[in-house]
């Protein structure tokens, strides 16, 4: 058994997808391995995701110690994101998901240059 925040585990797996539960704490870990960013160039970057939605998975995800949100004294305040040390683990998972990814389209799809990543983010 698995115990976690006052719930109950019977797999690891069940851990793992109760955190990563939708498809927006994915794209927002993955931009992330890159380099710490602030609220407005994570929302470029996830351009479909809403202002609402982005700061719920944000909160989400640091509540869950995947993420660090640090607040600097300034005016108006800057507030940074970045990976703590148990999210900077899922860069060789998400990278083994990205070329998983490629080798699906190749076989299954086709690859056209609107489909290709807009900055070199995918390319780690």
């Amino acid at each position: 058994m698995y115990i976690i925040n006052d719930k109950e585990y019977r797999c690891s797996v069940s851990v793992t997808l109760d955190i990563f539960n939708d498809r927006w704490k994915l794209a927002i870990i993955w931009h992330l391995l890159d380099s710490d960013k602030r609220f407005k160039e994570l929302h470029e970057v996830i351009s479909e995701i809403t202002q609402k939605t982005l700061t719920i998975k944000l909160k989400e995800l640091e509540e869950k110690n995947i993420i660090h949100r640090e607040v600097f004294a300034e005016v108006p305040p800057k507030v940074v994101y970045s990976l703590t040390k148990s999210g900077k683990k899922l860069e060789p998972v998400l990278k083994e998901m990205y070329k998983w990814g490629i080798d699906y389209v190749e076989t299954y799809g086709k690859i056209t240059p609107e489909n290709i990543c807009e900055t070199n983010i995918c390319e780690k």
